[in-house]
């Protein structure tokens, strides 16, 4: 695929998950109030016509097939009245939407992941098409019949367009197609579907012929439409399921070519209206109030109610504009080594102790614009959060009608913005947390929760809120809570338990839960309980340099706190010195830097270092001695202690001693690094310093496990 379709197939992609967020949000509101208003039964409409259009475009025609079905059944729920349906049929109509929106959605992730497009999708439509016939009155096995009468009623004329080949044509029948006012390249849509009648196997003639390199051809299809010649009814009513299926038609209408005007004026009926493409596929099902209806007027497909009666409307001009992640990535990447190469400069040692009053000054000038220029970089890259604690929404609306619990979803601090890579991240995770929330964290039943003192239906709370250079998001429930004894019982049954168990604090049993194979459910749901779980979600957070942990209280529920990094591309950090080595440690992870005297250094059973810190104790690492660095800072009093904390981590490295804080620009290890597995070993990334030389950067929490291995 070149780049022009490349491009094409990113916007295609963007727009289409854009719409089926909208509707999901959209349907969601609508099931809580019970109700489908007239506008949001009207942008259903104008989402499904949208994607069947863009999909024809791009030729995939399961979802094309799928968008055009949901169309036709929102066309007669639009054109009758969503309060023609009872109670029951609205809400199998929320279930089907849902399901049919699935079912596009996953089509697009396939398209994603550059995997093969169902080539059967008869099972959705079938079902489709059976609730539409079921709400308009019309038994399934006399739709085909119903379908058929549409064709063979068509009318007699004769043809008089100038369109070159028309007139003299020998076909009897004609298809005059007009497409979508406005849709652009119409000469193209004609050469697709010409194709879609090829594949078809049938033979038939088309005017005019030159769409396919003569774009100039659009004009005259504008203006008179496009022509299909067919040879006998078979092929007429054959050639109306292919239209019926392509996108961007508005309009076509059957002419029989062949018949002289005295037989036509004798035997013929009233030229057929032209029948809307949209509703052609009801047009027979639908009642007599909506046939009248749709008789007197052609409805453009996709068409907004009041369109073009506001004007300031119709002018205003968009100001968002969608940018591919790897230019910003590039861009990124590009105003790092800006960052880098300014301290180069200013840090060069040729002007070191010179009088340079004017550069200096230029220098500082130079600093601000490259600070300026570094947090408009990062900001393009941050997004809000709301996009995927929205998509939680429906998370809880599938559990709660599969488990049959009332629970609300609360949401605070939407609006957070933090980096699109991390987002994208830690979506799974959220949405993890939040069906173990809803399978076993809340009560099987309002009974129990009554019991309890506790509102009957159940609450789950989704928050993020920033704390300088981090977002804390957390997912609480009102729930059951977890049994600390439980959970002690099962790790011991598995395992994994490297202690007496009475040496286990409360905070250290609930992280039991993120090891391996570790589930509390004893029953294999369709939610949990498949031992696959918080170790993959603490694993995806930690991928990102984030950190988990869990608190609990039986009976009044549980919270699971994300710690994550607003952007993993430029951090502030700590450089410290050990030996002749630099290193830089991230300042979210350093709680205090202190220095101790020989007299305070405990040491454990294992004969290790320890200190005692705010009546805790914490052990004590000494990277020199990690890393094997030669250094004259041995002496516990002569360096000095970094009290470091990550997730449920907190400890103390000894360095020799601390140079300054800067800002740093994460740059990855070389790949051919990978196969020494150096990350197991506490260091994630390097930087580049303003003299040229390399800092590593240390990851505090594989470093404290490296040194207990």
């Amino acid at each position: 695929m070149d780049n022009g379709m490349d491009n094409m197939l990113d916007m295609y992609l963007f727009e289409t998950n854009s719409l089926l967020e909208q509707l999901d949000d959209l349907l969601i509101e609508a099931e809580k109030n019970e109700e489908l208003t007239t506008d949001d039964v009207n942008e259903i409409f104008r989402a499904m016509h949208t994607i069947k259009g863009s999909s024809a475009m791009m030729e995939f025609s399961s979802l094309m097939t799928i968008a055009h079905r949901i169309e036709d059944l929102f066309f007669y729920v639009r054109e009758n009245g969503i309060d023609s349906l009872s109670h029951d049929a609205k809400s199998e109509l929320f279930n089907l939407t849902f399901k049919s929106t699935d079912v596009l959605r996953s089509e697009v992730e396939k398209l994603e992941n550059d995997e093969p497009l169902s080539t059967n999708i008869d099972s959705i439509t079938t079902e489709i098409n059976s609730f539409l016939n079921k709400i308009s009155g019309v038994e399934e096995a006399t739709g085909g019949e119903a379908k058929e009468s549409e064709g063979s009623g068509n009318a007699a004329e004769s043809l008089s367009v100038d369109i070159p080949g028309v007139a003299e044509s020998n076909c009897p029948y004609f298809l005059q197609i007009f497409f979508d006012e406005g849709c652009g390249m119409e000469n193209l849509r004609a050469f697709m579907l010409v194709n879609a009648l090829k594949d078809r196997g049938m033979e038939f003639e088309f005017y005019p012929e030159d769409v396919e390199t003569n774009s100039a051809t659009s004009e005259n299809i504008i203006e008179k439409g496009f022509f299909v010649g067919l040879n006998s009814e078979e092929e007429m009513k054959a050639a109306i399921t292919a239209v019926e299926e392509q996108g961007s038609i508005q309009t076509y209408e059957v002419i029989h070519h062949e018949l002289k005007q005295e037989e036509s004026m004798a035997s013929a009926p009233a030229v057929e209206q032209p029948v809307s493409a949209q509703s052609a596929a009801t047009s027979d099902s639908s009642a007599p109030k909506a046939s009248e209806q749709s008789a007197g007027k052609q409805v453009p497909a996709g068409q907004k109610e009041g369109a073009g009666s506001n004007p300031q409307h119709a002018a205003a001009k968009q100001s968002l504009i969608s940018v591919n992640l790897s230019k910003l990535d590039a861009l990124n990447a590009l105003v790092g080594e800006i960052v880098i190469t300014e301290s180069m400069v200013t840090s060069s040692p040729e002007l070191q102790n010179l009088k340079l009053d004017s550069f200096l000054k230029s220098t500082r000038q130079l600093r601000k614009l490259t600070d300026d220029l570094q947090d408009i970089s990062m900001s393009l890259r941050m997004v809000s959060i709301s996009g995927t604690f929205q998509k939680m929404n429906r998370i809880i609306r599938d559990m709660k009608k599969a488990l049959n619990k009332d629970v609300r979803l609360t949401i605070v601090g939407e609006d957070t913005e933090i980096d699109k890579a991390i987002v994208d991240s830690i979506g799974d995770p959220i949405m993890h947390i939040v069906r173990n929330s809803m399978d076993h964290g809340i009560e099987t039943t309002k009974e129990e929760r009554i019991a309890a003192g506790k509102n009957p239906q159940g609450e789950i709370l989704l928050s993020a809120t920033h704390t300088g250079s981090e977002v804390v998001i957390s997912i609480s429930d009102d729930g059951q809570g977890m049994d600390p004894e439980k959970i002690l019982n099962k790790a011991r049954r598995n395992g994994l338990l490297t202690k007496p168990e009475s040496e286990y604090t409360k905070k250290e049993i609930l992280s039991l839960l993120m090891l391996p194979g570790f589930s509390t459910n004893e029953e294999v749901t369709e939610f949990s309980g498949r031992g696959v779980g918080m170790d993959v979600v603490k694993k995806n957070v930690e991928s990102v340099g984030g950190t988990i942990s869990i608190t609990s209280e039986v009976g009044q529920g549980s919270t699971t706190t994300l710690k994550i990094p607003l952007t993993m591309a430029i951090v502030d950090g700590m450089e410290i010195r050990v030996g002749h080595s630099i290193f830089t440690v991230p300042i979210s992870n350093i709680r205090q830097s202190i220095k101790i005297a020989k007299e305070n250094v405990l040491y454990d059973a294992k004969g290790a270092e320890i200190v005692k810190l705010m009546d805790e104790f914490y052990p004590i690492i000494r990277v020199h001695e990690l890393y094997n660095i030669d250094t004259e800072i041995t002496q516990i009093e002569d360096g000095i202690l970094i009290w470091v904390e990550t997730g449920d981590q907190s400890y103390c490295m000894f360095v020799d001693e601390l140079l300054g804080e800067r800002q740093i620009v994460v740059k990855p290890l070389p790949a051919y690094l990978n196969s020494f597995n150096i990350k197991n070993f506490g260091i994630s990334g390097c930087t580049i310093l303003g003299d040229g030389n390399i800092s590593i950067i240390l990851d505090v929490l594989n470093l404290y496990a490296a040194a207990n291995v």
